[in-house]
């Protein structure tokens, strides 16, 4: 008798390929962080605390794997899996990131970083979110949830970008209205994310 094999599932099909979305996001993170260690002069990052980002930038990426890998598989009744999803957005920004450096796109486009504010601090927030709060939040708490992360996170960047090479540069004459800007924006990104994902995954589905 023939056994017939069932084809994937779309579920299935999607979280392949986000998975390999987040690998491939990884491997390309990894390498922009090997050539800047090599190449210091072509990274984009020199003289923007890029000792500090050469460290910081692969802790930010492999932190969702190493809770996993330490605590969060033992959680099974919260993970059936390891959260994709939750990987690839939480090592977007740190790529994006890096790119942006790489090409001048901070230096060079006006809107650039004022952009990258909002929309990477929104992909940090979701993926932190979808790895770690629970599904059940109403939509208040998942705002409130979303506002502390992303603001905390947002106020702790521009803590250490001053600390790191800031109020050692020429951009220190405006960075009070930058840092307000930038706080601002972030967490507006934060919080359209969490609006976004309470829609998209956090609301009880009806019976």
């Amino acid at each position: 008798m023939t056994t017939m094999v069932a084809p994937p599932t779309a579920p299935d099909t999607r979280t392949s390929r986000v998975r390999y979305a987040a690998l491939i996001a990884k491997v390309l993170l990894f390498a922009l962080l090997l050539t800047a260690l090599i190449w210091p002069d072509l990274s984009g990052i020199k003289g923007k605390a890029s000792g500090a980002r050469l460290v910081v930038y692969p802790l930010g990426a492999m932190v969702l794997p190493l809770w996993w890998w330490a605590y969060g598989r033992t959680r099974s009744k919260l993970h059936h899996a390891f959260p994709w999803p939750a990987d690839l957005l939480l090592t977007l920004p740190w790529l994006i990131d890096l790119l942006g450096n790489r090409l001048n796109l901070f230096d060079t486009v006006t809107w650039w970083d004022d952009a990258m504010h909002f929309v990477l601090w929104g992909f940090l927030t979701a993926g932190a979110l979808l790895a770690f709060a629970p599904r059940n939040l109403s939509l208040a708490v998942t705002a409130f949830v979303a506002l502390g992360f992303g603001t905390t996170a947002a106020v702790i960047w521009e803590l250490g970008e001053y600390v790191a090479f800031v109020r050692h540069s020429p951009e220190l004459q405006s960075a009070y209205t930058d840092t307000l800007g930038d706080l601002a924006l972030g967490t507006l990104g934060a919080l359209l994310a969490g609006l976004l994902l309470h829609r998209l995954a956090f609301r009880p589905k009806a019976n």
